[in-house]
């Protein structure tokens, strides 16, 4: 193999036979066929649920205990966005004075700030972008696993958001809605790894929604739990 004389060409030929499968898997037909499925189920959820109006529940956890829990009224408005009104919260704790007061309240706006930042890591991949999905298809890194014993066909997406992410979407095989999603990501550092498990439920229109959302983050022993309920149509 004179085109692998050296070790770095060696190296570089082994990184591409092992890419090679992946990239032919992710250009396959069925692979193709899904993924169109995927992102016309998803565009036509999202297109739907915009009649809807529904309670989106947020609870916060901390090492086992709960920090947080606030609901909110989600809605459309008139030019497109989606509204959040807030209906209860859990009131704020009350302040500590002196030295040690001062660092609690530090300490305690770090955390706010790193729970602000995990509830807006759920949102980057609930509901998956269609056009996200379509560059990650294009870029050659898109799995399809057929487990089979009833489970749905998953779809994996690496790098969907970040470097080194991992998008898995469980469609069903007949319909091609989505049943579930599960996530490896992370915030700030890669080493501060979280996991998010996304189960959908559908109303009574076929329209899929998030049902409830999972995220943990091990490093912080956190957990945000959002639930969406009470859907209805928009009287907005």
């Amino acid at each position: 193999m004179r085109s692998c004389g050296s070790r770095l060409a060696v190296a570089a030929c082994s990184i591409t036979l092992l890419l090679s499968p992946a990239i032919v898997r992710s250009q396959s037909p069925e692979v193709q066929q899904r993924v169109a499925a995927l992102k016309q189920s998803v565009a036509r959820d999202q297109q739907i649920i915009r009649q809807y109006e529904w309670i989106e529940t947020t609870v916060i956890t901390l090492k086992g205990e709960e920090k947080s829990r606030q609901q909110k009224q989600c809605y459309y408005g008139a030019e497109g966005a989606l509204q959040k009104v807030t209906v209860d919260a859990s009131p704020p704790p009350q302040k500590k004075r002196g030295v040690r007061g001062r660092v609690i309240e530090r300490k305690k706006e770090e955390l706010t700030d790193y729970m602000k930042q995990a509830v807006a890591l759920v949102k980057t991949y609930v509901p998956p972008d269609p056009a996200r999905i379509q560059a990650v298809k294009d870029a050659g890194k898109v799995s399809l696993d057929l487990p089979g014993g009833g489970h749905g066909a998953r779809l994996n997406l690496r790098d969907y958001a970040k470097p080194g992410d991992v998008l898995s979407v469980e469609v069903d095989p007949g319909s091609n809605r989505v049943m579930g999603l599960t996530v490896a990501t992370y915030l700030n550092d890669a080493k501060d790894t979280v996991s998010l498990d996304v189960r959908f439920s559908s109303l009574q229109d076929g329209t899929g929604y998030p049902a409830t959302e999972v995220l943990v983050a091990k490093a912080k022993n956190l957990s945000v739990n959002v639930t969406n309920s009470g859907y209805q149509k928009s009287a907005h």
